[in-house]
């Protein structure tokens, strides 16, 4: 029986919006694949409005925009990511590798042996507050 295990991610925030995740990281990568917003967040089970939210989330965190887009009907449509996406995206992959071989340190694996397999069950009754 596994007990339970322990997920580390890195949310890189800007002021409260989170501008980097693991889950905006897939999304650049979908775009990068797909080269476009919207076949992205289709490939990523995503609405297009959703999709469109994220990326807009990213492009007004950083410094520079991750994502380019290029209306209309050309062979140019679509979107890419930029030099600026690509490099945060590789400096976001490699702190999600650090921290997976962090997660393999002592520590965390002590941590990880103190894990219950799974929760105890709630208790059948419920906390009714003192009067005072």
């Amino acid at each position: 029986m596994t007990v339970g295990h322990l997920k580390i991610k890195a949310q890189i925030y800007c002021g409260d919006e989170i501008a980097m995740g693991p889950g905006k990281a897939d999304l650049l990568d979908a775009i990068d694949r797909e080269g476009s917003i919207s076949r992205a967040g289709q490939a990523m089970g995503m609405s297009y409005r959703r999709t469109w939210l994220l990326v807009d989330a990213m492009n007004r965190c950083w410094s520079e925009k991750l994502v380019d887009t290029v209306a209309g009907g050309g062979n140019d449509r679509g979107a890419r990511l930029t030099a600026h996406g690509q490099e945060v995206l590789q400096l976001y992959r490699a702190v999600e590798r650090d921290l997976d071989a962090a997660g393999a340190g002592m520590k965390l694996t002590r941590l990880e042996a103190l894990l219950r397999a799974e929760p105890l069950e709630p208790k059948g009754h419920s906390v009714t507050p003192h009067a005072d």
